[in-house]
């Protein structure tokens, strides 16, 4: 009877022992730390200031070849045909204007230098044009007169100009006296007409 008392308390010893030592492993799996949870990156102004840099900086853009561009050559120079040379030429002569003198007179009217300055003013807008200035006259008097009072024609437009600021080598005088009338007439309403200075532009 008492070895089996003996035995009960053993047996229940053992289980006790068995179970309490499960118990303390379950335990102690229990009471384990657990694993640090991941730090946070440190923040940019806590890093140091090499750091700081490197991460500023952008990553490199991959450089594209540009294509070439095709450059004009300014080195060509835009030629004028000699159709769009004549035009113009035509166009300043036309802009060139008469004057007209009185009878047996080389002296200057009110209209003949406003026509002047105009003409003046064309001249001074293209200095590289010249001009031969032309003088004329009626049919009346000597072949000889009429030369030399178109040539004192002439001449007072001339320095009129020059006056007025065109370079004196731009402008050359030349009289034709009565032989290049523009009215055959031979009344004072042709003769008013042929009493002139005509401005011809020369190369």
């Amino acid at each position: 009877m008492r070895k089996n008392i003996v035995g009960c308390i053993v047996v229940l010893s053992l289980g006790a022992l068995v179970s309490g030592g499960c118990a303390k492993k379950d335990m102690v799996k229990a009471e384990e730390p657990m694993p640090a949870v991941q730090a946070a990156p440190p923040a940019a102004s806590e890093l140091p200031r090499s750091t700081q840099r490197d991460e500023a900086k952008p990553a490199p853009l991959e450089t594209v070849p540009m294509a070439e561009t095709p450059t004009a050559d300014t080195s060509a120079v835009k030629q004028e045909s000699p159709q769009q040379a004549g035009m113009q030429a035509a166009d300043l002569q036309s802009g060139l204007q008469k004057i007209y003198f009185n009878f047996d007179s080389a002296d200057l009217s009110a209209e003949s230098r406003s026509a002047l300055s105009k003409n003046a003013e064309m001249l001074a807008k293209e200095p590289s044009l010249k001009v031969s200035i032309e003088g004329n006259c009626d049919e009346r008097g000597s072949d000889d007169y009429n030369m030399a009072l178109g040539e004192r024609r002439a001449q007072a437009a001339r320095n009129y100009l020059v006056n007025l600021g065109v370079q004196p080598e731009r402008l050359s005088v030349i009289s034709y006296g009565e032989e290049k009338p523009v009215d055959q007439g031979h009344d004072e309403a042709a003769w008013a007409k042929n009493r002139r200075d005509e401005f011809v532009i020369v190369k």
